[in-house]
């Protein structure tokens, strides 16, 4: 129970990986607030947490949520920003209203919450913020779409200057970028000829499961990371070292 007495957010908490992230944490002690869109879904979350539904896209709508979150806490130790879309359109396919809303979900929504939850952080002397990645970050995207892998790259600068700044406050920043995690957004949205040629090239033989980028989050949420700051865990199963 590394975790008893913290309060942790995790957004896109409804999803297979935000699921096992809430999950992980609750085991682990924490209180859980969640955020997801579909409240429906969330009524399938663990016992243990707040559901709270909450759209990304809506910046006015972030604040509100909030301001109810932390009258009502006091303030969150751990920010898990999980939610994600993703788009496999190319560059010459991705139109500027599809950028605005990927970036809006994948990477405005993470500033605002970062923004919104380490005043709290600092006062307190402890913090941890854990942004979910993927490894299109750093593959130029592969099956993503371009505004997804960009999407990406973007919220690891983000993950870097927040380390960079925040470090000296007690507040860790790190992400977790996995490839190909068993879930909805990989199962639903590429293609079975995507997947089986993705499938085939992961050296060590399958998909990623939702619940071994749980166990990492769990780590770098827990006082036993707090020398790791500004690191980028890869969870791509050998498709690229380093």
């Amino acid at each position: 129970m590394e975790l008893a007495g913290k309060t942790a957010l995790v957004t896109g908490a409804a999803g297979g990986i935000g699921r096992a992230i809430v999950t992980a944490l609750v085991d682990a002690g924490a209180h859980v607030v969640a955020f997801d869109r579909d409240a429906a879904a969330m009524e399938k979350l663990s016992e243990g947490c707040d559901p709270v539904v909450v759209d990304l896209s809506d910046p006015a709508g972030i604040e509100m949520a909030m301001l109810d979150v932390l009258k009502g806490d006091g303030r969150i130790d751990i920010l898990v920003n999980n939610a994600g879309v993703l788009s496999p359109n190319k560059l010459a396919a991705t139109t500027l209203e599809e950028w605005h809303r990927l970036m809006a979900i994948n990477l405005d929504a993470a500033l605002l919450l970062t923004q919104a939850v380490t005043p709290g952080m600092k006062k307190n002397r402890w913090g941890r913020v854990i942004n979910i990645a993927s490894y299109a970050w750093k593959s130029g995207g592969l099956t993503a779409g371009t505004g997804y892998a960009v999407s990406k790259a973007a919220l690891v600068g983000l993950t870097y200057s927040t380390a960079r700044e925040l470090a000296g406050a007690g507040i860790t920043a790190n992400a977790v970028a996995p490839a190909y995690v068993v879930s909805p957004m990989i199962m639903e949205q590429l293609s079975e000829e995507d997947r089986n040629r993705q499938l085939a090239a992961i050296p060590v033989g399958r998909l990623c499961e939702p619940d071994e980028v749980a166990h990492a989050v769990r780590f770098l949420a827990s006082p036993l990371s707090g020398f790791m700051t500004g690191t980028v865990i890869d969870m791509n199963g050998g498709l690229q070292f380093g």
